[in-house]
């Protein structure tokens, strides 16, 4: 049987989408977890994977090289690259290079080759709360959305290996290339917003992603308490959207705290905020048993 697979999104980053992610993983059992935020990922901050079983390069990325011995300096390849990369002397600059090949294909004495470029690193570990896979995008990495996608082949390979039911997914933020490589064919996605206009507009764009795809999602509103008229405003566009409101998280120093000591909510001793993370993860697995 394949294991279901729950995403947790946001339109914005910094509402709140990797705390409720570590907390629902200190919750479910029998999970493999996937950080799927790989251009800045965090939750290896607080998971401390302790032991490695795979790790591996992923390579998306060509760059020109011109073999000088072969070259004639006839300048053709300046002459056709639309990004400025060839310098006067006739060298690549790599910064600049877009890989498109051109420079290659006009080339007379074929001196341009294409040499392909580690733009990001993956690994399987191990952590306190079950195996780990996730990445990181290199400094010039791209195609982050490819390398989303490598993450979620392999989480969900490992989870059927040894017979885990759910893959726990921390996606990327905002609606782009590595959203959608994040949530295409989930179980179900939870987008977490917060009382701001900026937060509010941003969940209704990743709402409508997530449709765009057939998508189950559900909404978590995080820091309710901060702006009551605004958590109002979005529980109506909710209701008016027929879109569940999963759970609210109240502002509370707990959370802060327990993110600087490297935990998550769970392992805090805040007998509330556990309650409401427990009560959220409850109406997840009802989702999850549905879908």
């Amino acid at each position: 049987m394949n294991p279901k697979e729950l995403v947790i999104i946001s339109g914005k980053g910094g509402t709140g989408k990797t705390t409720l992610a570590l907390g629902l993983v200190s919750i479910f059992k029998n999970i493999v977890i996937a950080d799927c935020d790989v251009d800045t990922p965090d939750l290896h901050l607080v998971l401390k994977p302790y032991k490695t079983e795979e790790k591996g390069i992923f390579k998306e990325r060509f760059t020109a090289f011109i073999n000088k011995d072969r070259c004639i300096e006839c300048g053709k390849c300046r002459q056709v690259c639309r990004f400025e990369a060839i310098s006067k002397d006739l060298v690549v600059n790599s910064l600049e290079c877009q890989g498109c090949r051109f420079c290659e294909l006009v080339c007379p004495q074929k001196a341009i080759e294409m040499r392909e470029e580690i733009t990001g690193n993956w690994q399987i570990s191990q952590t306190r709360f079950g195996p780990f896979v996730w990445a990181q995008l290199t400094n010039l990495g791209e195609n982050s959305g490819k390398l989303v996608s490598l993450i979620r082949e392999k989480a969900r390979n490992l989870a059927k290996k040894i017979g885990s039911e759910l893959v726990i997914i921390d996606g990327s933020p905002g609606i782009g290339c590595p959203v959608i490589a994040s949530i295409t064919g989930a179980n179900f996605c939870v987008v977490v917003t917060e009382p701001s206009l900026s937060a509010l507009h941003d969940a209704e764009r990743v709402i409508r992603l997530t449709e765009h795809f057939r998508i189950k999602a559900g909404l978590v509103i995080n820091k309710y308490d901060l702006n009551p008229e605004l958590t109002q405003k979005i529980q109506d566009w909710a209701q008016k959207e027929k879109i569940a409101i999963l759970g609210k998280i109240k502002f509370k120093e707990s959370v802060i705290k327990a993110m600087l000591e490297l935990k998550t909510v769970i392992e805090f001793p805040d007998q509330e905020i556990k309650s409401t993370f427990y009560e959220i993860a409850s109406k997840i697995k009802e989702r999850l048993e549905a879908s």
